[in-house]
């Protein structure tokens, strides 16, 4: 292996020199007097010069990492004992490659931003209730994980156990870009504990997620389209029930899309994250109808149906996660289900881009 500013893997070039000038670019503009005098512009080319930092400190890195290795080669082939040491470097060198493979996937127009996710369980009661929570907190670990600031912003108890849907904002960089890959229905496969005789069951959850739409991208809402409910925020009981109507509604007449709030015990801080929640999904759908309009709907944003899962958990008969996609399969289901689901969207972002698909070392069937 030789090291250089220039790495291939799956079909993604790493240019370090390319990104350099860019960032040379940007630093002049940086300098320019008159930079300052718009505040929203001047923070989207901090953000995009601290990306472009990151890369290629990722690549030197990289680089740094493939000399090493081949040092560790010299010796061995001078009869130098280096087994684990050059096991170790190795390891290391995958994973740097992976997170410079990653940010540099990670260009498209929105996936610096922060995201919106929903997740809405399937037909099946309390099974498919307890699956979205479990989702749930896949996500919030995730984020946890990244040292993300994550707010559930509106919860709706099952009857029971788990959820009947929930939404949460994450908050940091590249989150939205990352989470696209979980956009679908997901399947799970298990002994339920909800049932006495142990029998296996098969429970479905969607996950939608959304851009955070900045104020500098002009989503225009009239106040005509708006229908608006405000009431009191449901809670786990006893103190924890608000007994103001604080919780709120909005329903945009056009398009029927309908979010709400009841996160804070403050009307007004409930309606400015509902806002913020319904100019995502405004953004969304205008997007959507963009792509219909143009013939150019992307082949990988497979339809929210019970028919199209993306990803299959299964519990029993035997342990696997596998992404019908990218064809991924991984044995460690609780490190998943704990938040550890980095593997699977570096494996979609790979895939997304190239049509290269991960491989993995599990079943092609799964149980019905």
């Amino acid at each position: 292996m030789r090291s250089g500013s220039k790495v291939k893997l799956s079909g993604a070039i790493f240019d370090a020199p390319a990104k350099q000038k860019e960032l040379s670019k940007l630093e002049a503009e940086i300098n320019h007097p008159d930079f300052w005098n718009s505040p929203e512009k001047s923070q989207r080319v901090m953000q995009q010069r601290k990306r472009l930092t990151e890369a290629i400190d990722h690549s030197a890195a990289v680089a740094t990492a493939a000399s090493d290795i081949e040092t560790l080669f010299e010796l061995a082939r001078e009869g130098e004992s280096v087994d684990g040491d050059l096991e170790r470097e190795i390891r290391a060198f995958e994973q740097k490659l992976e997170q410079l493979e990653t940010s540099m996937l990670l260009s498209g127009e929105n996936d610096a931003r922060d995201a919106i996710v929903t997740i809405h369980p399937g037909a099946g009661g309390t099974e498919s209730q307890d699956w979205a929570e479990m989702l749930l907190r896949m996500y919030l670990r995730w984020a946890e994980r990244h040292g993300f600031q994550s707010t559930i912003t509106d919860r709706l108890e099952g009857e029971g156990a788990g959820i009947k849907s929930a939404t949460v904002e994450i908050n940091g960089e590249n989150v939205y870009g990352q989470l696209q890959s979980e956009v679908g229905v997901h399947r799970l496969v298990r002994i339920s504990p909800f049932d006495a005789n142990a029998r296996r069951h098969t429970s479905f959850a969607s996950v939608f997620v959304y851009p955070q739409i900045e104020d500098d991208i002009n989503i225009e809402i009239k106040p005509e389209d708006l229908k608006v409910d405000v009431f009191r925020a449901s809670g786990a009981g006893g103190q924890h029930v608000n007994r103001t109507e604080s919780a709120v509604r909005f329903t945009h007449l056009p398009t029927g899309i309908v979010v709400q709030c009841q996160n804070e015990r403050s009307q007004h801080k409930n309606r400015a994250s509902a806002m913020k929640q319904l100019r995502a999904k405004l953004y969304e759908y205008e997007l959507e109808k963009k792509r219909a309009a143009d013939q150019k709907l992307e082949d990988t944003k497979l339809g929210i149906n019970f028919g199209s899962q993306i990803r299959s958990y299964v519990l029993a008969p035997y342990r696997l996660i596998k992404d019908h996609r990218t064809k991924l399969a991984v044995g460690d289901v609780d490190r998943a289900l704990d938040g550890d689901i980095d593997e699977f969207i570096h494996a979609y972002l790979v895939w997304q881009k190239t049509g290269q698909t991960a491989g993995g070392d599990g079943k092609d069937e799964l149980p019905e």
